[in-house]
């Protein structure tokens, strides 16, 4: 349960502002019918975190040992540092409606677009962390999707009145402590 909602959390603050939350936005403008764009959010979602967090397990039962402890805290206070970076979405960038309609374009952007994102990375360190896929890809969809669906739906009137400065600094105090927890549990200051 800890693995489901630790990733929730730390996904749905993630991902407020980031360059995913913008491309939903720009899809629901664009297509102008927001179930299938979820719809792709979510499959798209389903697959790309489902294999962050299985390269994560993987890469934790592999590569045991204290050292691997550190590395996984220290990602997470990295993620702090690059969390408090607001990302910019090009229109270069933006996907041109397609003849595939929104859900399949939704789904293919998504899944390329989320490729070495903050919260694809975050999945890998969750993953790592709890060494359990299926919590980790759970609880880091449903991030996404507590992020990006008022975003379809409300688009450019939610971004205007949710402050992104203030929500990137708590997910960035997020990822701080969590790094920071990990860092005193490893060096044995917390006995566990």
């Amino acid at each position: 349960m800890e693995a489901l909602l630790t990733s929730t959390a730390v996904v749905a603050l993630a991902e407020i502002g980031d360059k995913t939350q913008l491309l939903a936005i720009l899809l629901a403008t664009r297509f102008k019918r927001p179930w299938p764009i979820v719809g792709g959010i979510f499959v798209a979602t389903l697959a790309n975190h489902f294999l962050a967090a299985l390269v994560g397990e993987q890469a934790a039962a592999f590569l045991e040992g204290h050292w691997f402890r550190y590395l996984i805290a220290f990602s997470f206070i990295a993620m702090a540092a690059w969390t408090l970076v607001p990302d910019k979405f090009d229109d270069d960038e933006a996907p041109k409606p397609s003849r595939f309609g929104p859900f399949l374009t939704t789904a293919i952007a998504f899944f390329l677009v989320e490729m070495g994102d903050k919260t694809q990375i975050a999945t890998i360190a969750l993953g790592a962390r709890f060494q359990s896929v299926l919590p980790v890809m759970a609880g880091t969809t449903l991030g996404m999707m507590i992020a990006n669906v008022p975003a379809v739906f409300l688009g450019d009137a939610l971004i205007k009145r949710v402050p992104l400065g203030m929500v990137r600094t708590v997910a960035a105090l997020l990822f701080l402590v969590i790094g920071l927890w990990l860092l005193a549990q490893t060096s044995g200051l917390l006995g566990g």
